[in-house]
C-alpha cells in the first residue's frame, strides 16, 4: 500500500462529497439555503487531500495515526450534516407509509405493542447498555487495531464502514423518516425510564438530528465491525454479537427506530462489507494477512 496515494476509503469519501454536492445542486431550492452544507463538503474534501498528500509524506506514528484514522473523525460531522439535508428531496417525513407497512405485517406497529406489553426498567437498562456500547465501538475498534499495528486491516475495515455510512446517509435523503418517538409521541402510554444506561442513551440522543432513521446506521456499522472482530478475534466477536443483538433490539424498544430500519440497516451493513471484501479480493487475494501488516511498507515507523 502506498500511503502517498488515495486509499479506497479516501476515494469513497470524495465520491460521496461529489455525489452529495450534485444532489444539492439538483434538488436544493433555493440553493442559498444549502451554502453551509456545500462549505462543509469543500472543507472535508480539503481534509482528505491534506491527509493523502501531506500526512502521507511523513514516516512516523503520529502522522500515520491521522492518515489512517481521520475518517473516524468525519463520521459525526457527516451525520450532523444530514440534519440540514433531511428534506432535500422530499418536503416531509414519510413515516405514515412505513407505519402502514409494518402494521400490515405485524397487526400493530411494534413500538406501540411494546409500549402496551413489555416496558420495564430491567429490560430497559439491559437494552440501553447494549445501545450505549455503540458509541465506544468505532473508536475502540480502530484504536485497538492501530496499537496492534494492523494497519492494512484498518484500511480494509474502514472502506466497509465508510461505504456503510455513505449508503445510510444517502437513504436518509431518499426516504426521510423521523422515527416512532416523534411520529407516535401522542400515542405512547408509558415513559421509558432507567437509573443508569437509559439516561446515558438519552444524553447521547440530544446530539441526534431530527430524522435519519431509515436505515439504522447504528445496526449497519455495528455489523461491519462485528464481522471483522469475529473474523480476526473470535472470542471478542462472540461477545460483541450478543451486545449488538441487544443494541438492535434497543433501537426500536427505545423508540428511536422502526423494525424496518433495523432490517434495512443490517442488509446495508452486510452488503457493504461484502462489497469491500470483494474489492480487495479482486485486486490482491493475498494482500491482507496477519503476517504482513502495513509496517512492512513503513519500516521506519516505530
Amino acid at each position: 500500500m502506498n500511503k502517498n496515494k488515495p486509499l479506497p476509503f479516501d476515494i469513497a469519501i470524495l465520491g460521496y462529497l461529489v455525489l452529495l454536492t450534485l444532489l444539492i445542486f439538483i434538488f436544493g431550492r433555493p440553493l442559498s439555503d444549502y451554502y453551509d452544507e456545500l462549505a462543509i463538503n469543500l472543507a472535508v474534501a480539503a481534509i482528505v487531500l491534506f491527509a493523502v498528500f501531506f500526512l502521507g509524506k511523513f514516516q512516523n506514528r503520529v502522522a500515520l495515526f491521522f492518515r489512517l484514522l481521520y475518517p473516524g473523525l468525519l463520521f459525526t460531522l457527516f451525520y450532523r450534516q444530514t440534519g440540514g439535508l433531511m428534506h432535500l428531496i422530499f418536503p416531509e417525513f414519510l413515516d405514515r407509509h412505513l407505519v402502514a407497512f409494518e402494521t400490515a405485517i405485524f397487526g400493530i406497529e411494534p413500538t406501540l405493542w411494546l409500549d402496551r406489553h413489555l416496558i420495564n426498567v430491567p429490560l430497559t437498562e439491559i437494552l440501553s447498555a447494549c445501545y450505549a456500547a455503540y458509541y465506544l465501538m468505532i473508536p475502540a475498534f480502530l484504536l485497538i487495531l492501530f496499537f496492534k499495528r494492523q494497519y492494512q486491516l484498518i484500511e480494509k475495515s474502514l472502506l466497509a464502514v465508510c461505504l456503510t455510512f455513505i449508503a445510510s446517509y444517502l437513504l436518509f435523503y431518499f426516504y426521510p423518516i423521523e422515527g416512532p418517538r416523534y411520529f407516535h409521541a401522542e400515542q405512547y402510554i408509558h415513559t421509558i425510564t432507567g437509573p443508569i444506561f437509559r439516561p446515558i442513551v438519552e444524553l447521547a440522543q440530544t446530539a441526534s438530528v431530527h430524522g435519519g432513521c431509515m436505515p439504522s446506521s447504528h445496526v449497519a456499522v455495528a455489523l461491519v465491525i462485528n464481522y471483522f472482530i469475529w473474523k480476526f478475534y473470535r472470542p471478542a466477536g462472540i461477545i460483541l454479537m450478543i451486545i449488538n443483538t441487544g443494541m438492535a433490539m434497543g433501537t426500536f424498544y427505545g423508540r428511536y427506530h422502526y423494525v424496518s430500519d433495523v432490517v434495512v440497516g443490517a442488509a446495508i451493513g452486510v452488503t457493504m462489507t461484502w462489497a469491500a471484501l470483494k474489492y480487495y479480493g479482486r485486486i490482491d487475494a493475498n494482500r491482507f494477512t496477519e503476517k504482513q501488516p502495513f509496517d512492512s511498507q513503513v519500516k521506519s515507523v516505530s
